[in-house]
């Protein structure tokens, strides 16, 4: 019952999965004796990866009865399979289990008879919403890392500008305003550029990770590949796309050396900066802090609605290369209409 984006979200960003009426659609058209688990999620919580979302399904399908076939039969296929075989056999038996005990399955440390209670559903785990503080304070650390202490310091400044100004309007709007300002400010300045790649690489997450998830030693028992598009090195198609070329495993010495240059972002030295496209991501800050000075010294409650949408605009800039390009653009238009009606309401409220 995991929610899986179709194509539809290639098109349209905000779509929604429809999961209230897909689960009913399935039990019109199979009945209502169906059950509903969300494997993927479950193969992440035992496994460390949704990669092995199906084997757990085919344990469960096969405890139910629902596949006739032999459980040697079963094991065999996936032996002669040979890929990351001890794993998809635990995931196999984990889907056994399940089936059969439920969320006693999934639950280490209780004793049978305890385990016996539980009821045979999964227990979901509701995470109770960020706080607006919790989130300044992540996304301030997030732009340590990225840049330094100054950059998030630019950060926090200008996130609480809005939070002085919103003390002076009552409401949940004003902090919708300064949680979507807060989100939307991080991610223009956290914008993906050759040191970020690098940086996110070379970080040992990244390898710690890999080990979790497959056997053996990265760059030992197997070869990482990497598939870049550096806008000064990439061909371009027909379209004036940039070509995405295979690099192999050296490329990780080259991202350590690489990330020990961030500083350079933005200065006279970033040979990476000078391309049209991190010009572009540069000025979109600007813009947005500039937004902001406006905003902390005219936002009230008349013209708030707008500030908000203006304040999450942001988050429709997706994607990259000739993607992020189409949704700046049309990002700019909804831009510069808003701020027509922001100002528009402003000035009522000051005749008023």
């Amino acid at each position: 019952s995991a929610n899986t984006p179709t194509a539809e979200f290639i098109k349209n960003p905000k779509w929604q999965f429809p999961e209230s009426p897909a689960e009913h659609n399935l039990k019109e058209a199979i009945g209502q004796d169906c059950e509903f688990i969300d494997a993927r999620a479950l193969a992440v919580q035992l496994l460390g990866d949704g990669i092995y979302t199906n084997p757990l399904m085919l344990g469960y399908v096969w405890q139910k009865g629902w596949v006739p076939l032999s459980h040697e039969s079963l094991v065999r296929a996936i032996e002669l399979n040979d890929v990351m075989v001890e794993k998809n056999l635990a995931a196999f038996e984990w889907g056994r289990a399940i089936a059969e005990n439920g969320s006693a399955a999934v639950t280490p440390g209780l004793q049978k008879s305890e385990a016996s209670k539980m009821p045979e559903t999964t227990a979901q785990v509701i995470a109770m919403p960020e706080t607006l503080a919790a989130l300044i304070e992540r996304n301030a650390q997030m732009l340590t890392a990225y840049q330094n202490a100054a950059y998030a310091k630019r950060y926090v400044d200008a996130v609480k500008s809005i939070q002085t100004r919103q003390n002076s309007i009552s409401g949940d709007q004003a902090q919708e305003l300064t949680r979507a300002i807060a989100q939307n400010l991080a991610k223009l300045m956290a914008y993906k550029d050759e040191y970020e790649v690098a940086r996110l690489y070379a970080d040992p997450a990244f390898t710690d990770k890999l080990r979790a998830q497959f056997e053996g030693e990265p760059g030992k028992d197997y070869r990482l590949k990497f598939y870049l598009a550096p806008p000064q090195l990439a061909k371009k198609d027909n379209k004036g796309h940039l070509i995405k070329k295979q690099y192999g495993p050296w490329m990780m010495h080259a991202f350590r050396l690489l990330t020990k240059f961030k500083g350079l972002r933005g200065t006279a030295l970033d040979v990476f900066g000078k391309t049209a496209e991190r010009r572009q991501e540069r000025q979109l800050v600007d813009d947005y802090l500039a937004l902001l000075q406006e905003l902390a010294q005219s936002v009230n409650a008349h013209n708030i609605e707008f500030a908000i949408d203006l304040a999450k605009l942001p988050d429709d800039i997706r994607g990259f290369g000739h993607i992020k390009e189409a949704n700046l653009v049309a990002a700019q238009k909804r831009r510069e209409m808003l701020l027509q009606r922001y100002r528009g309401a402003t000035e009522l409220s000051r005749v008023a």
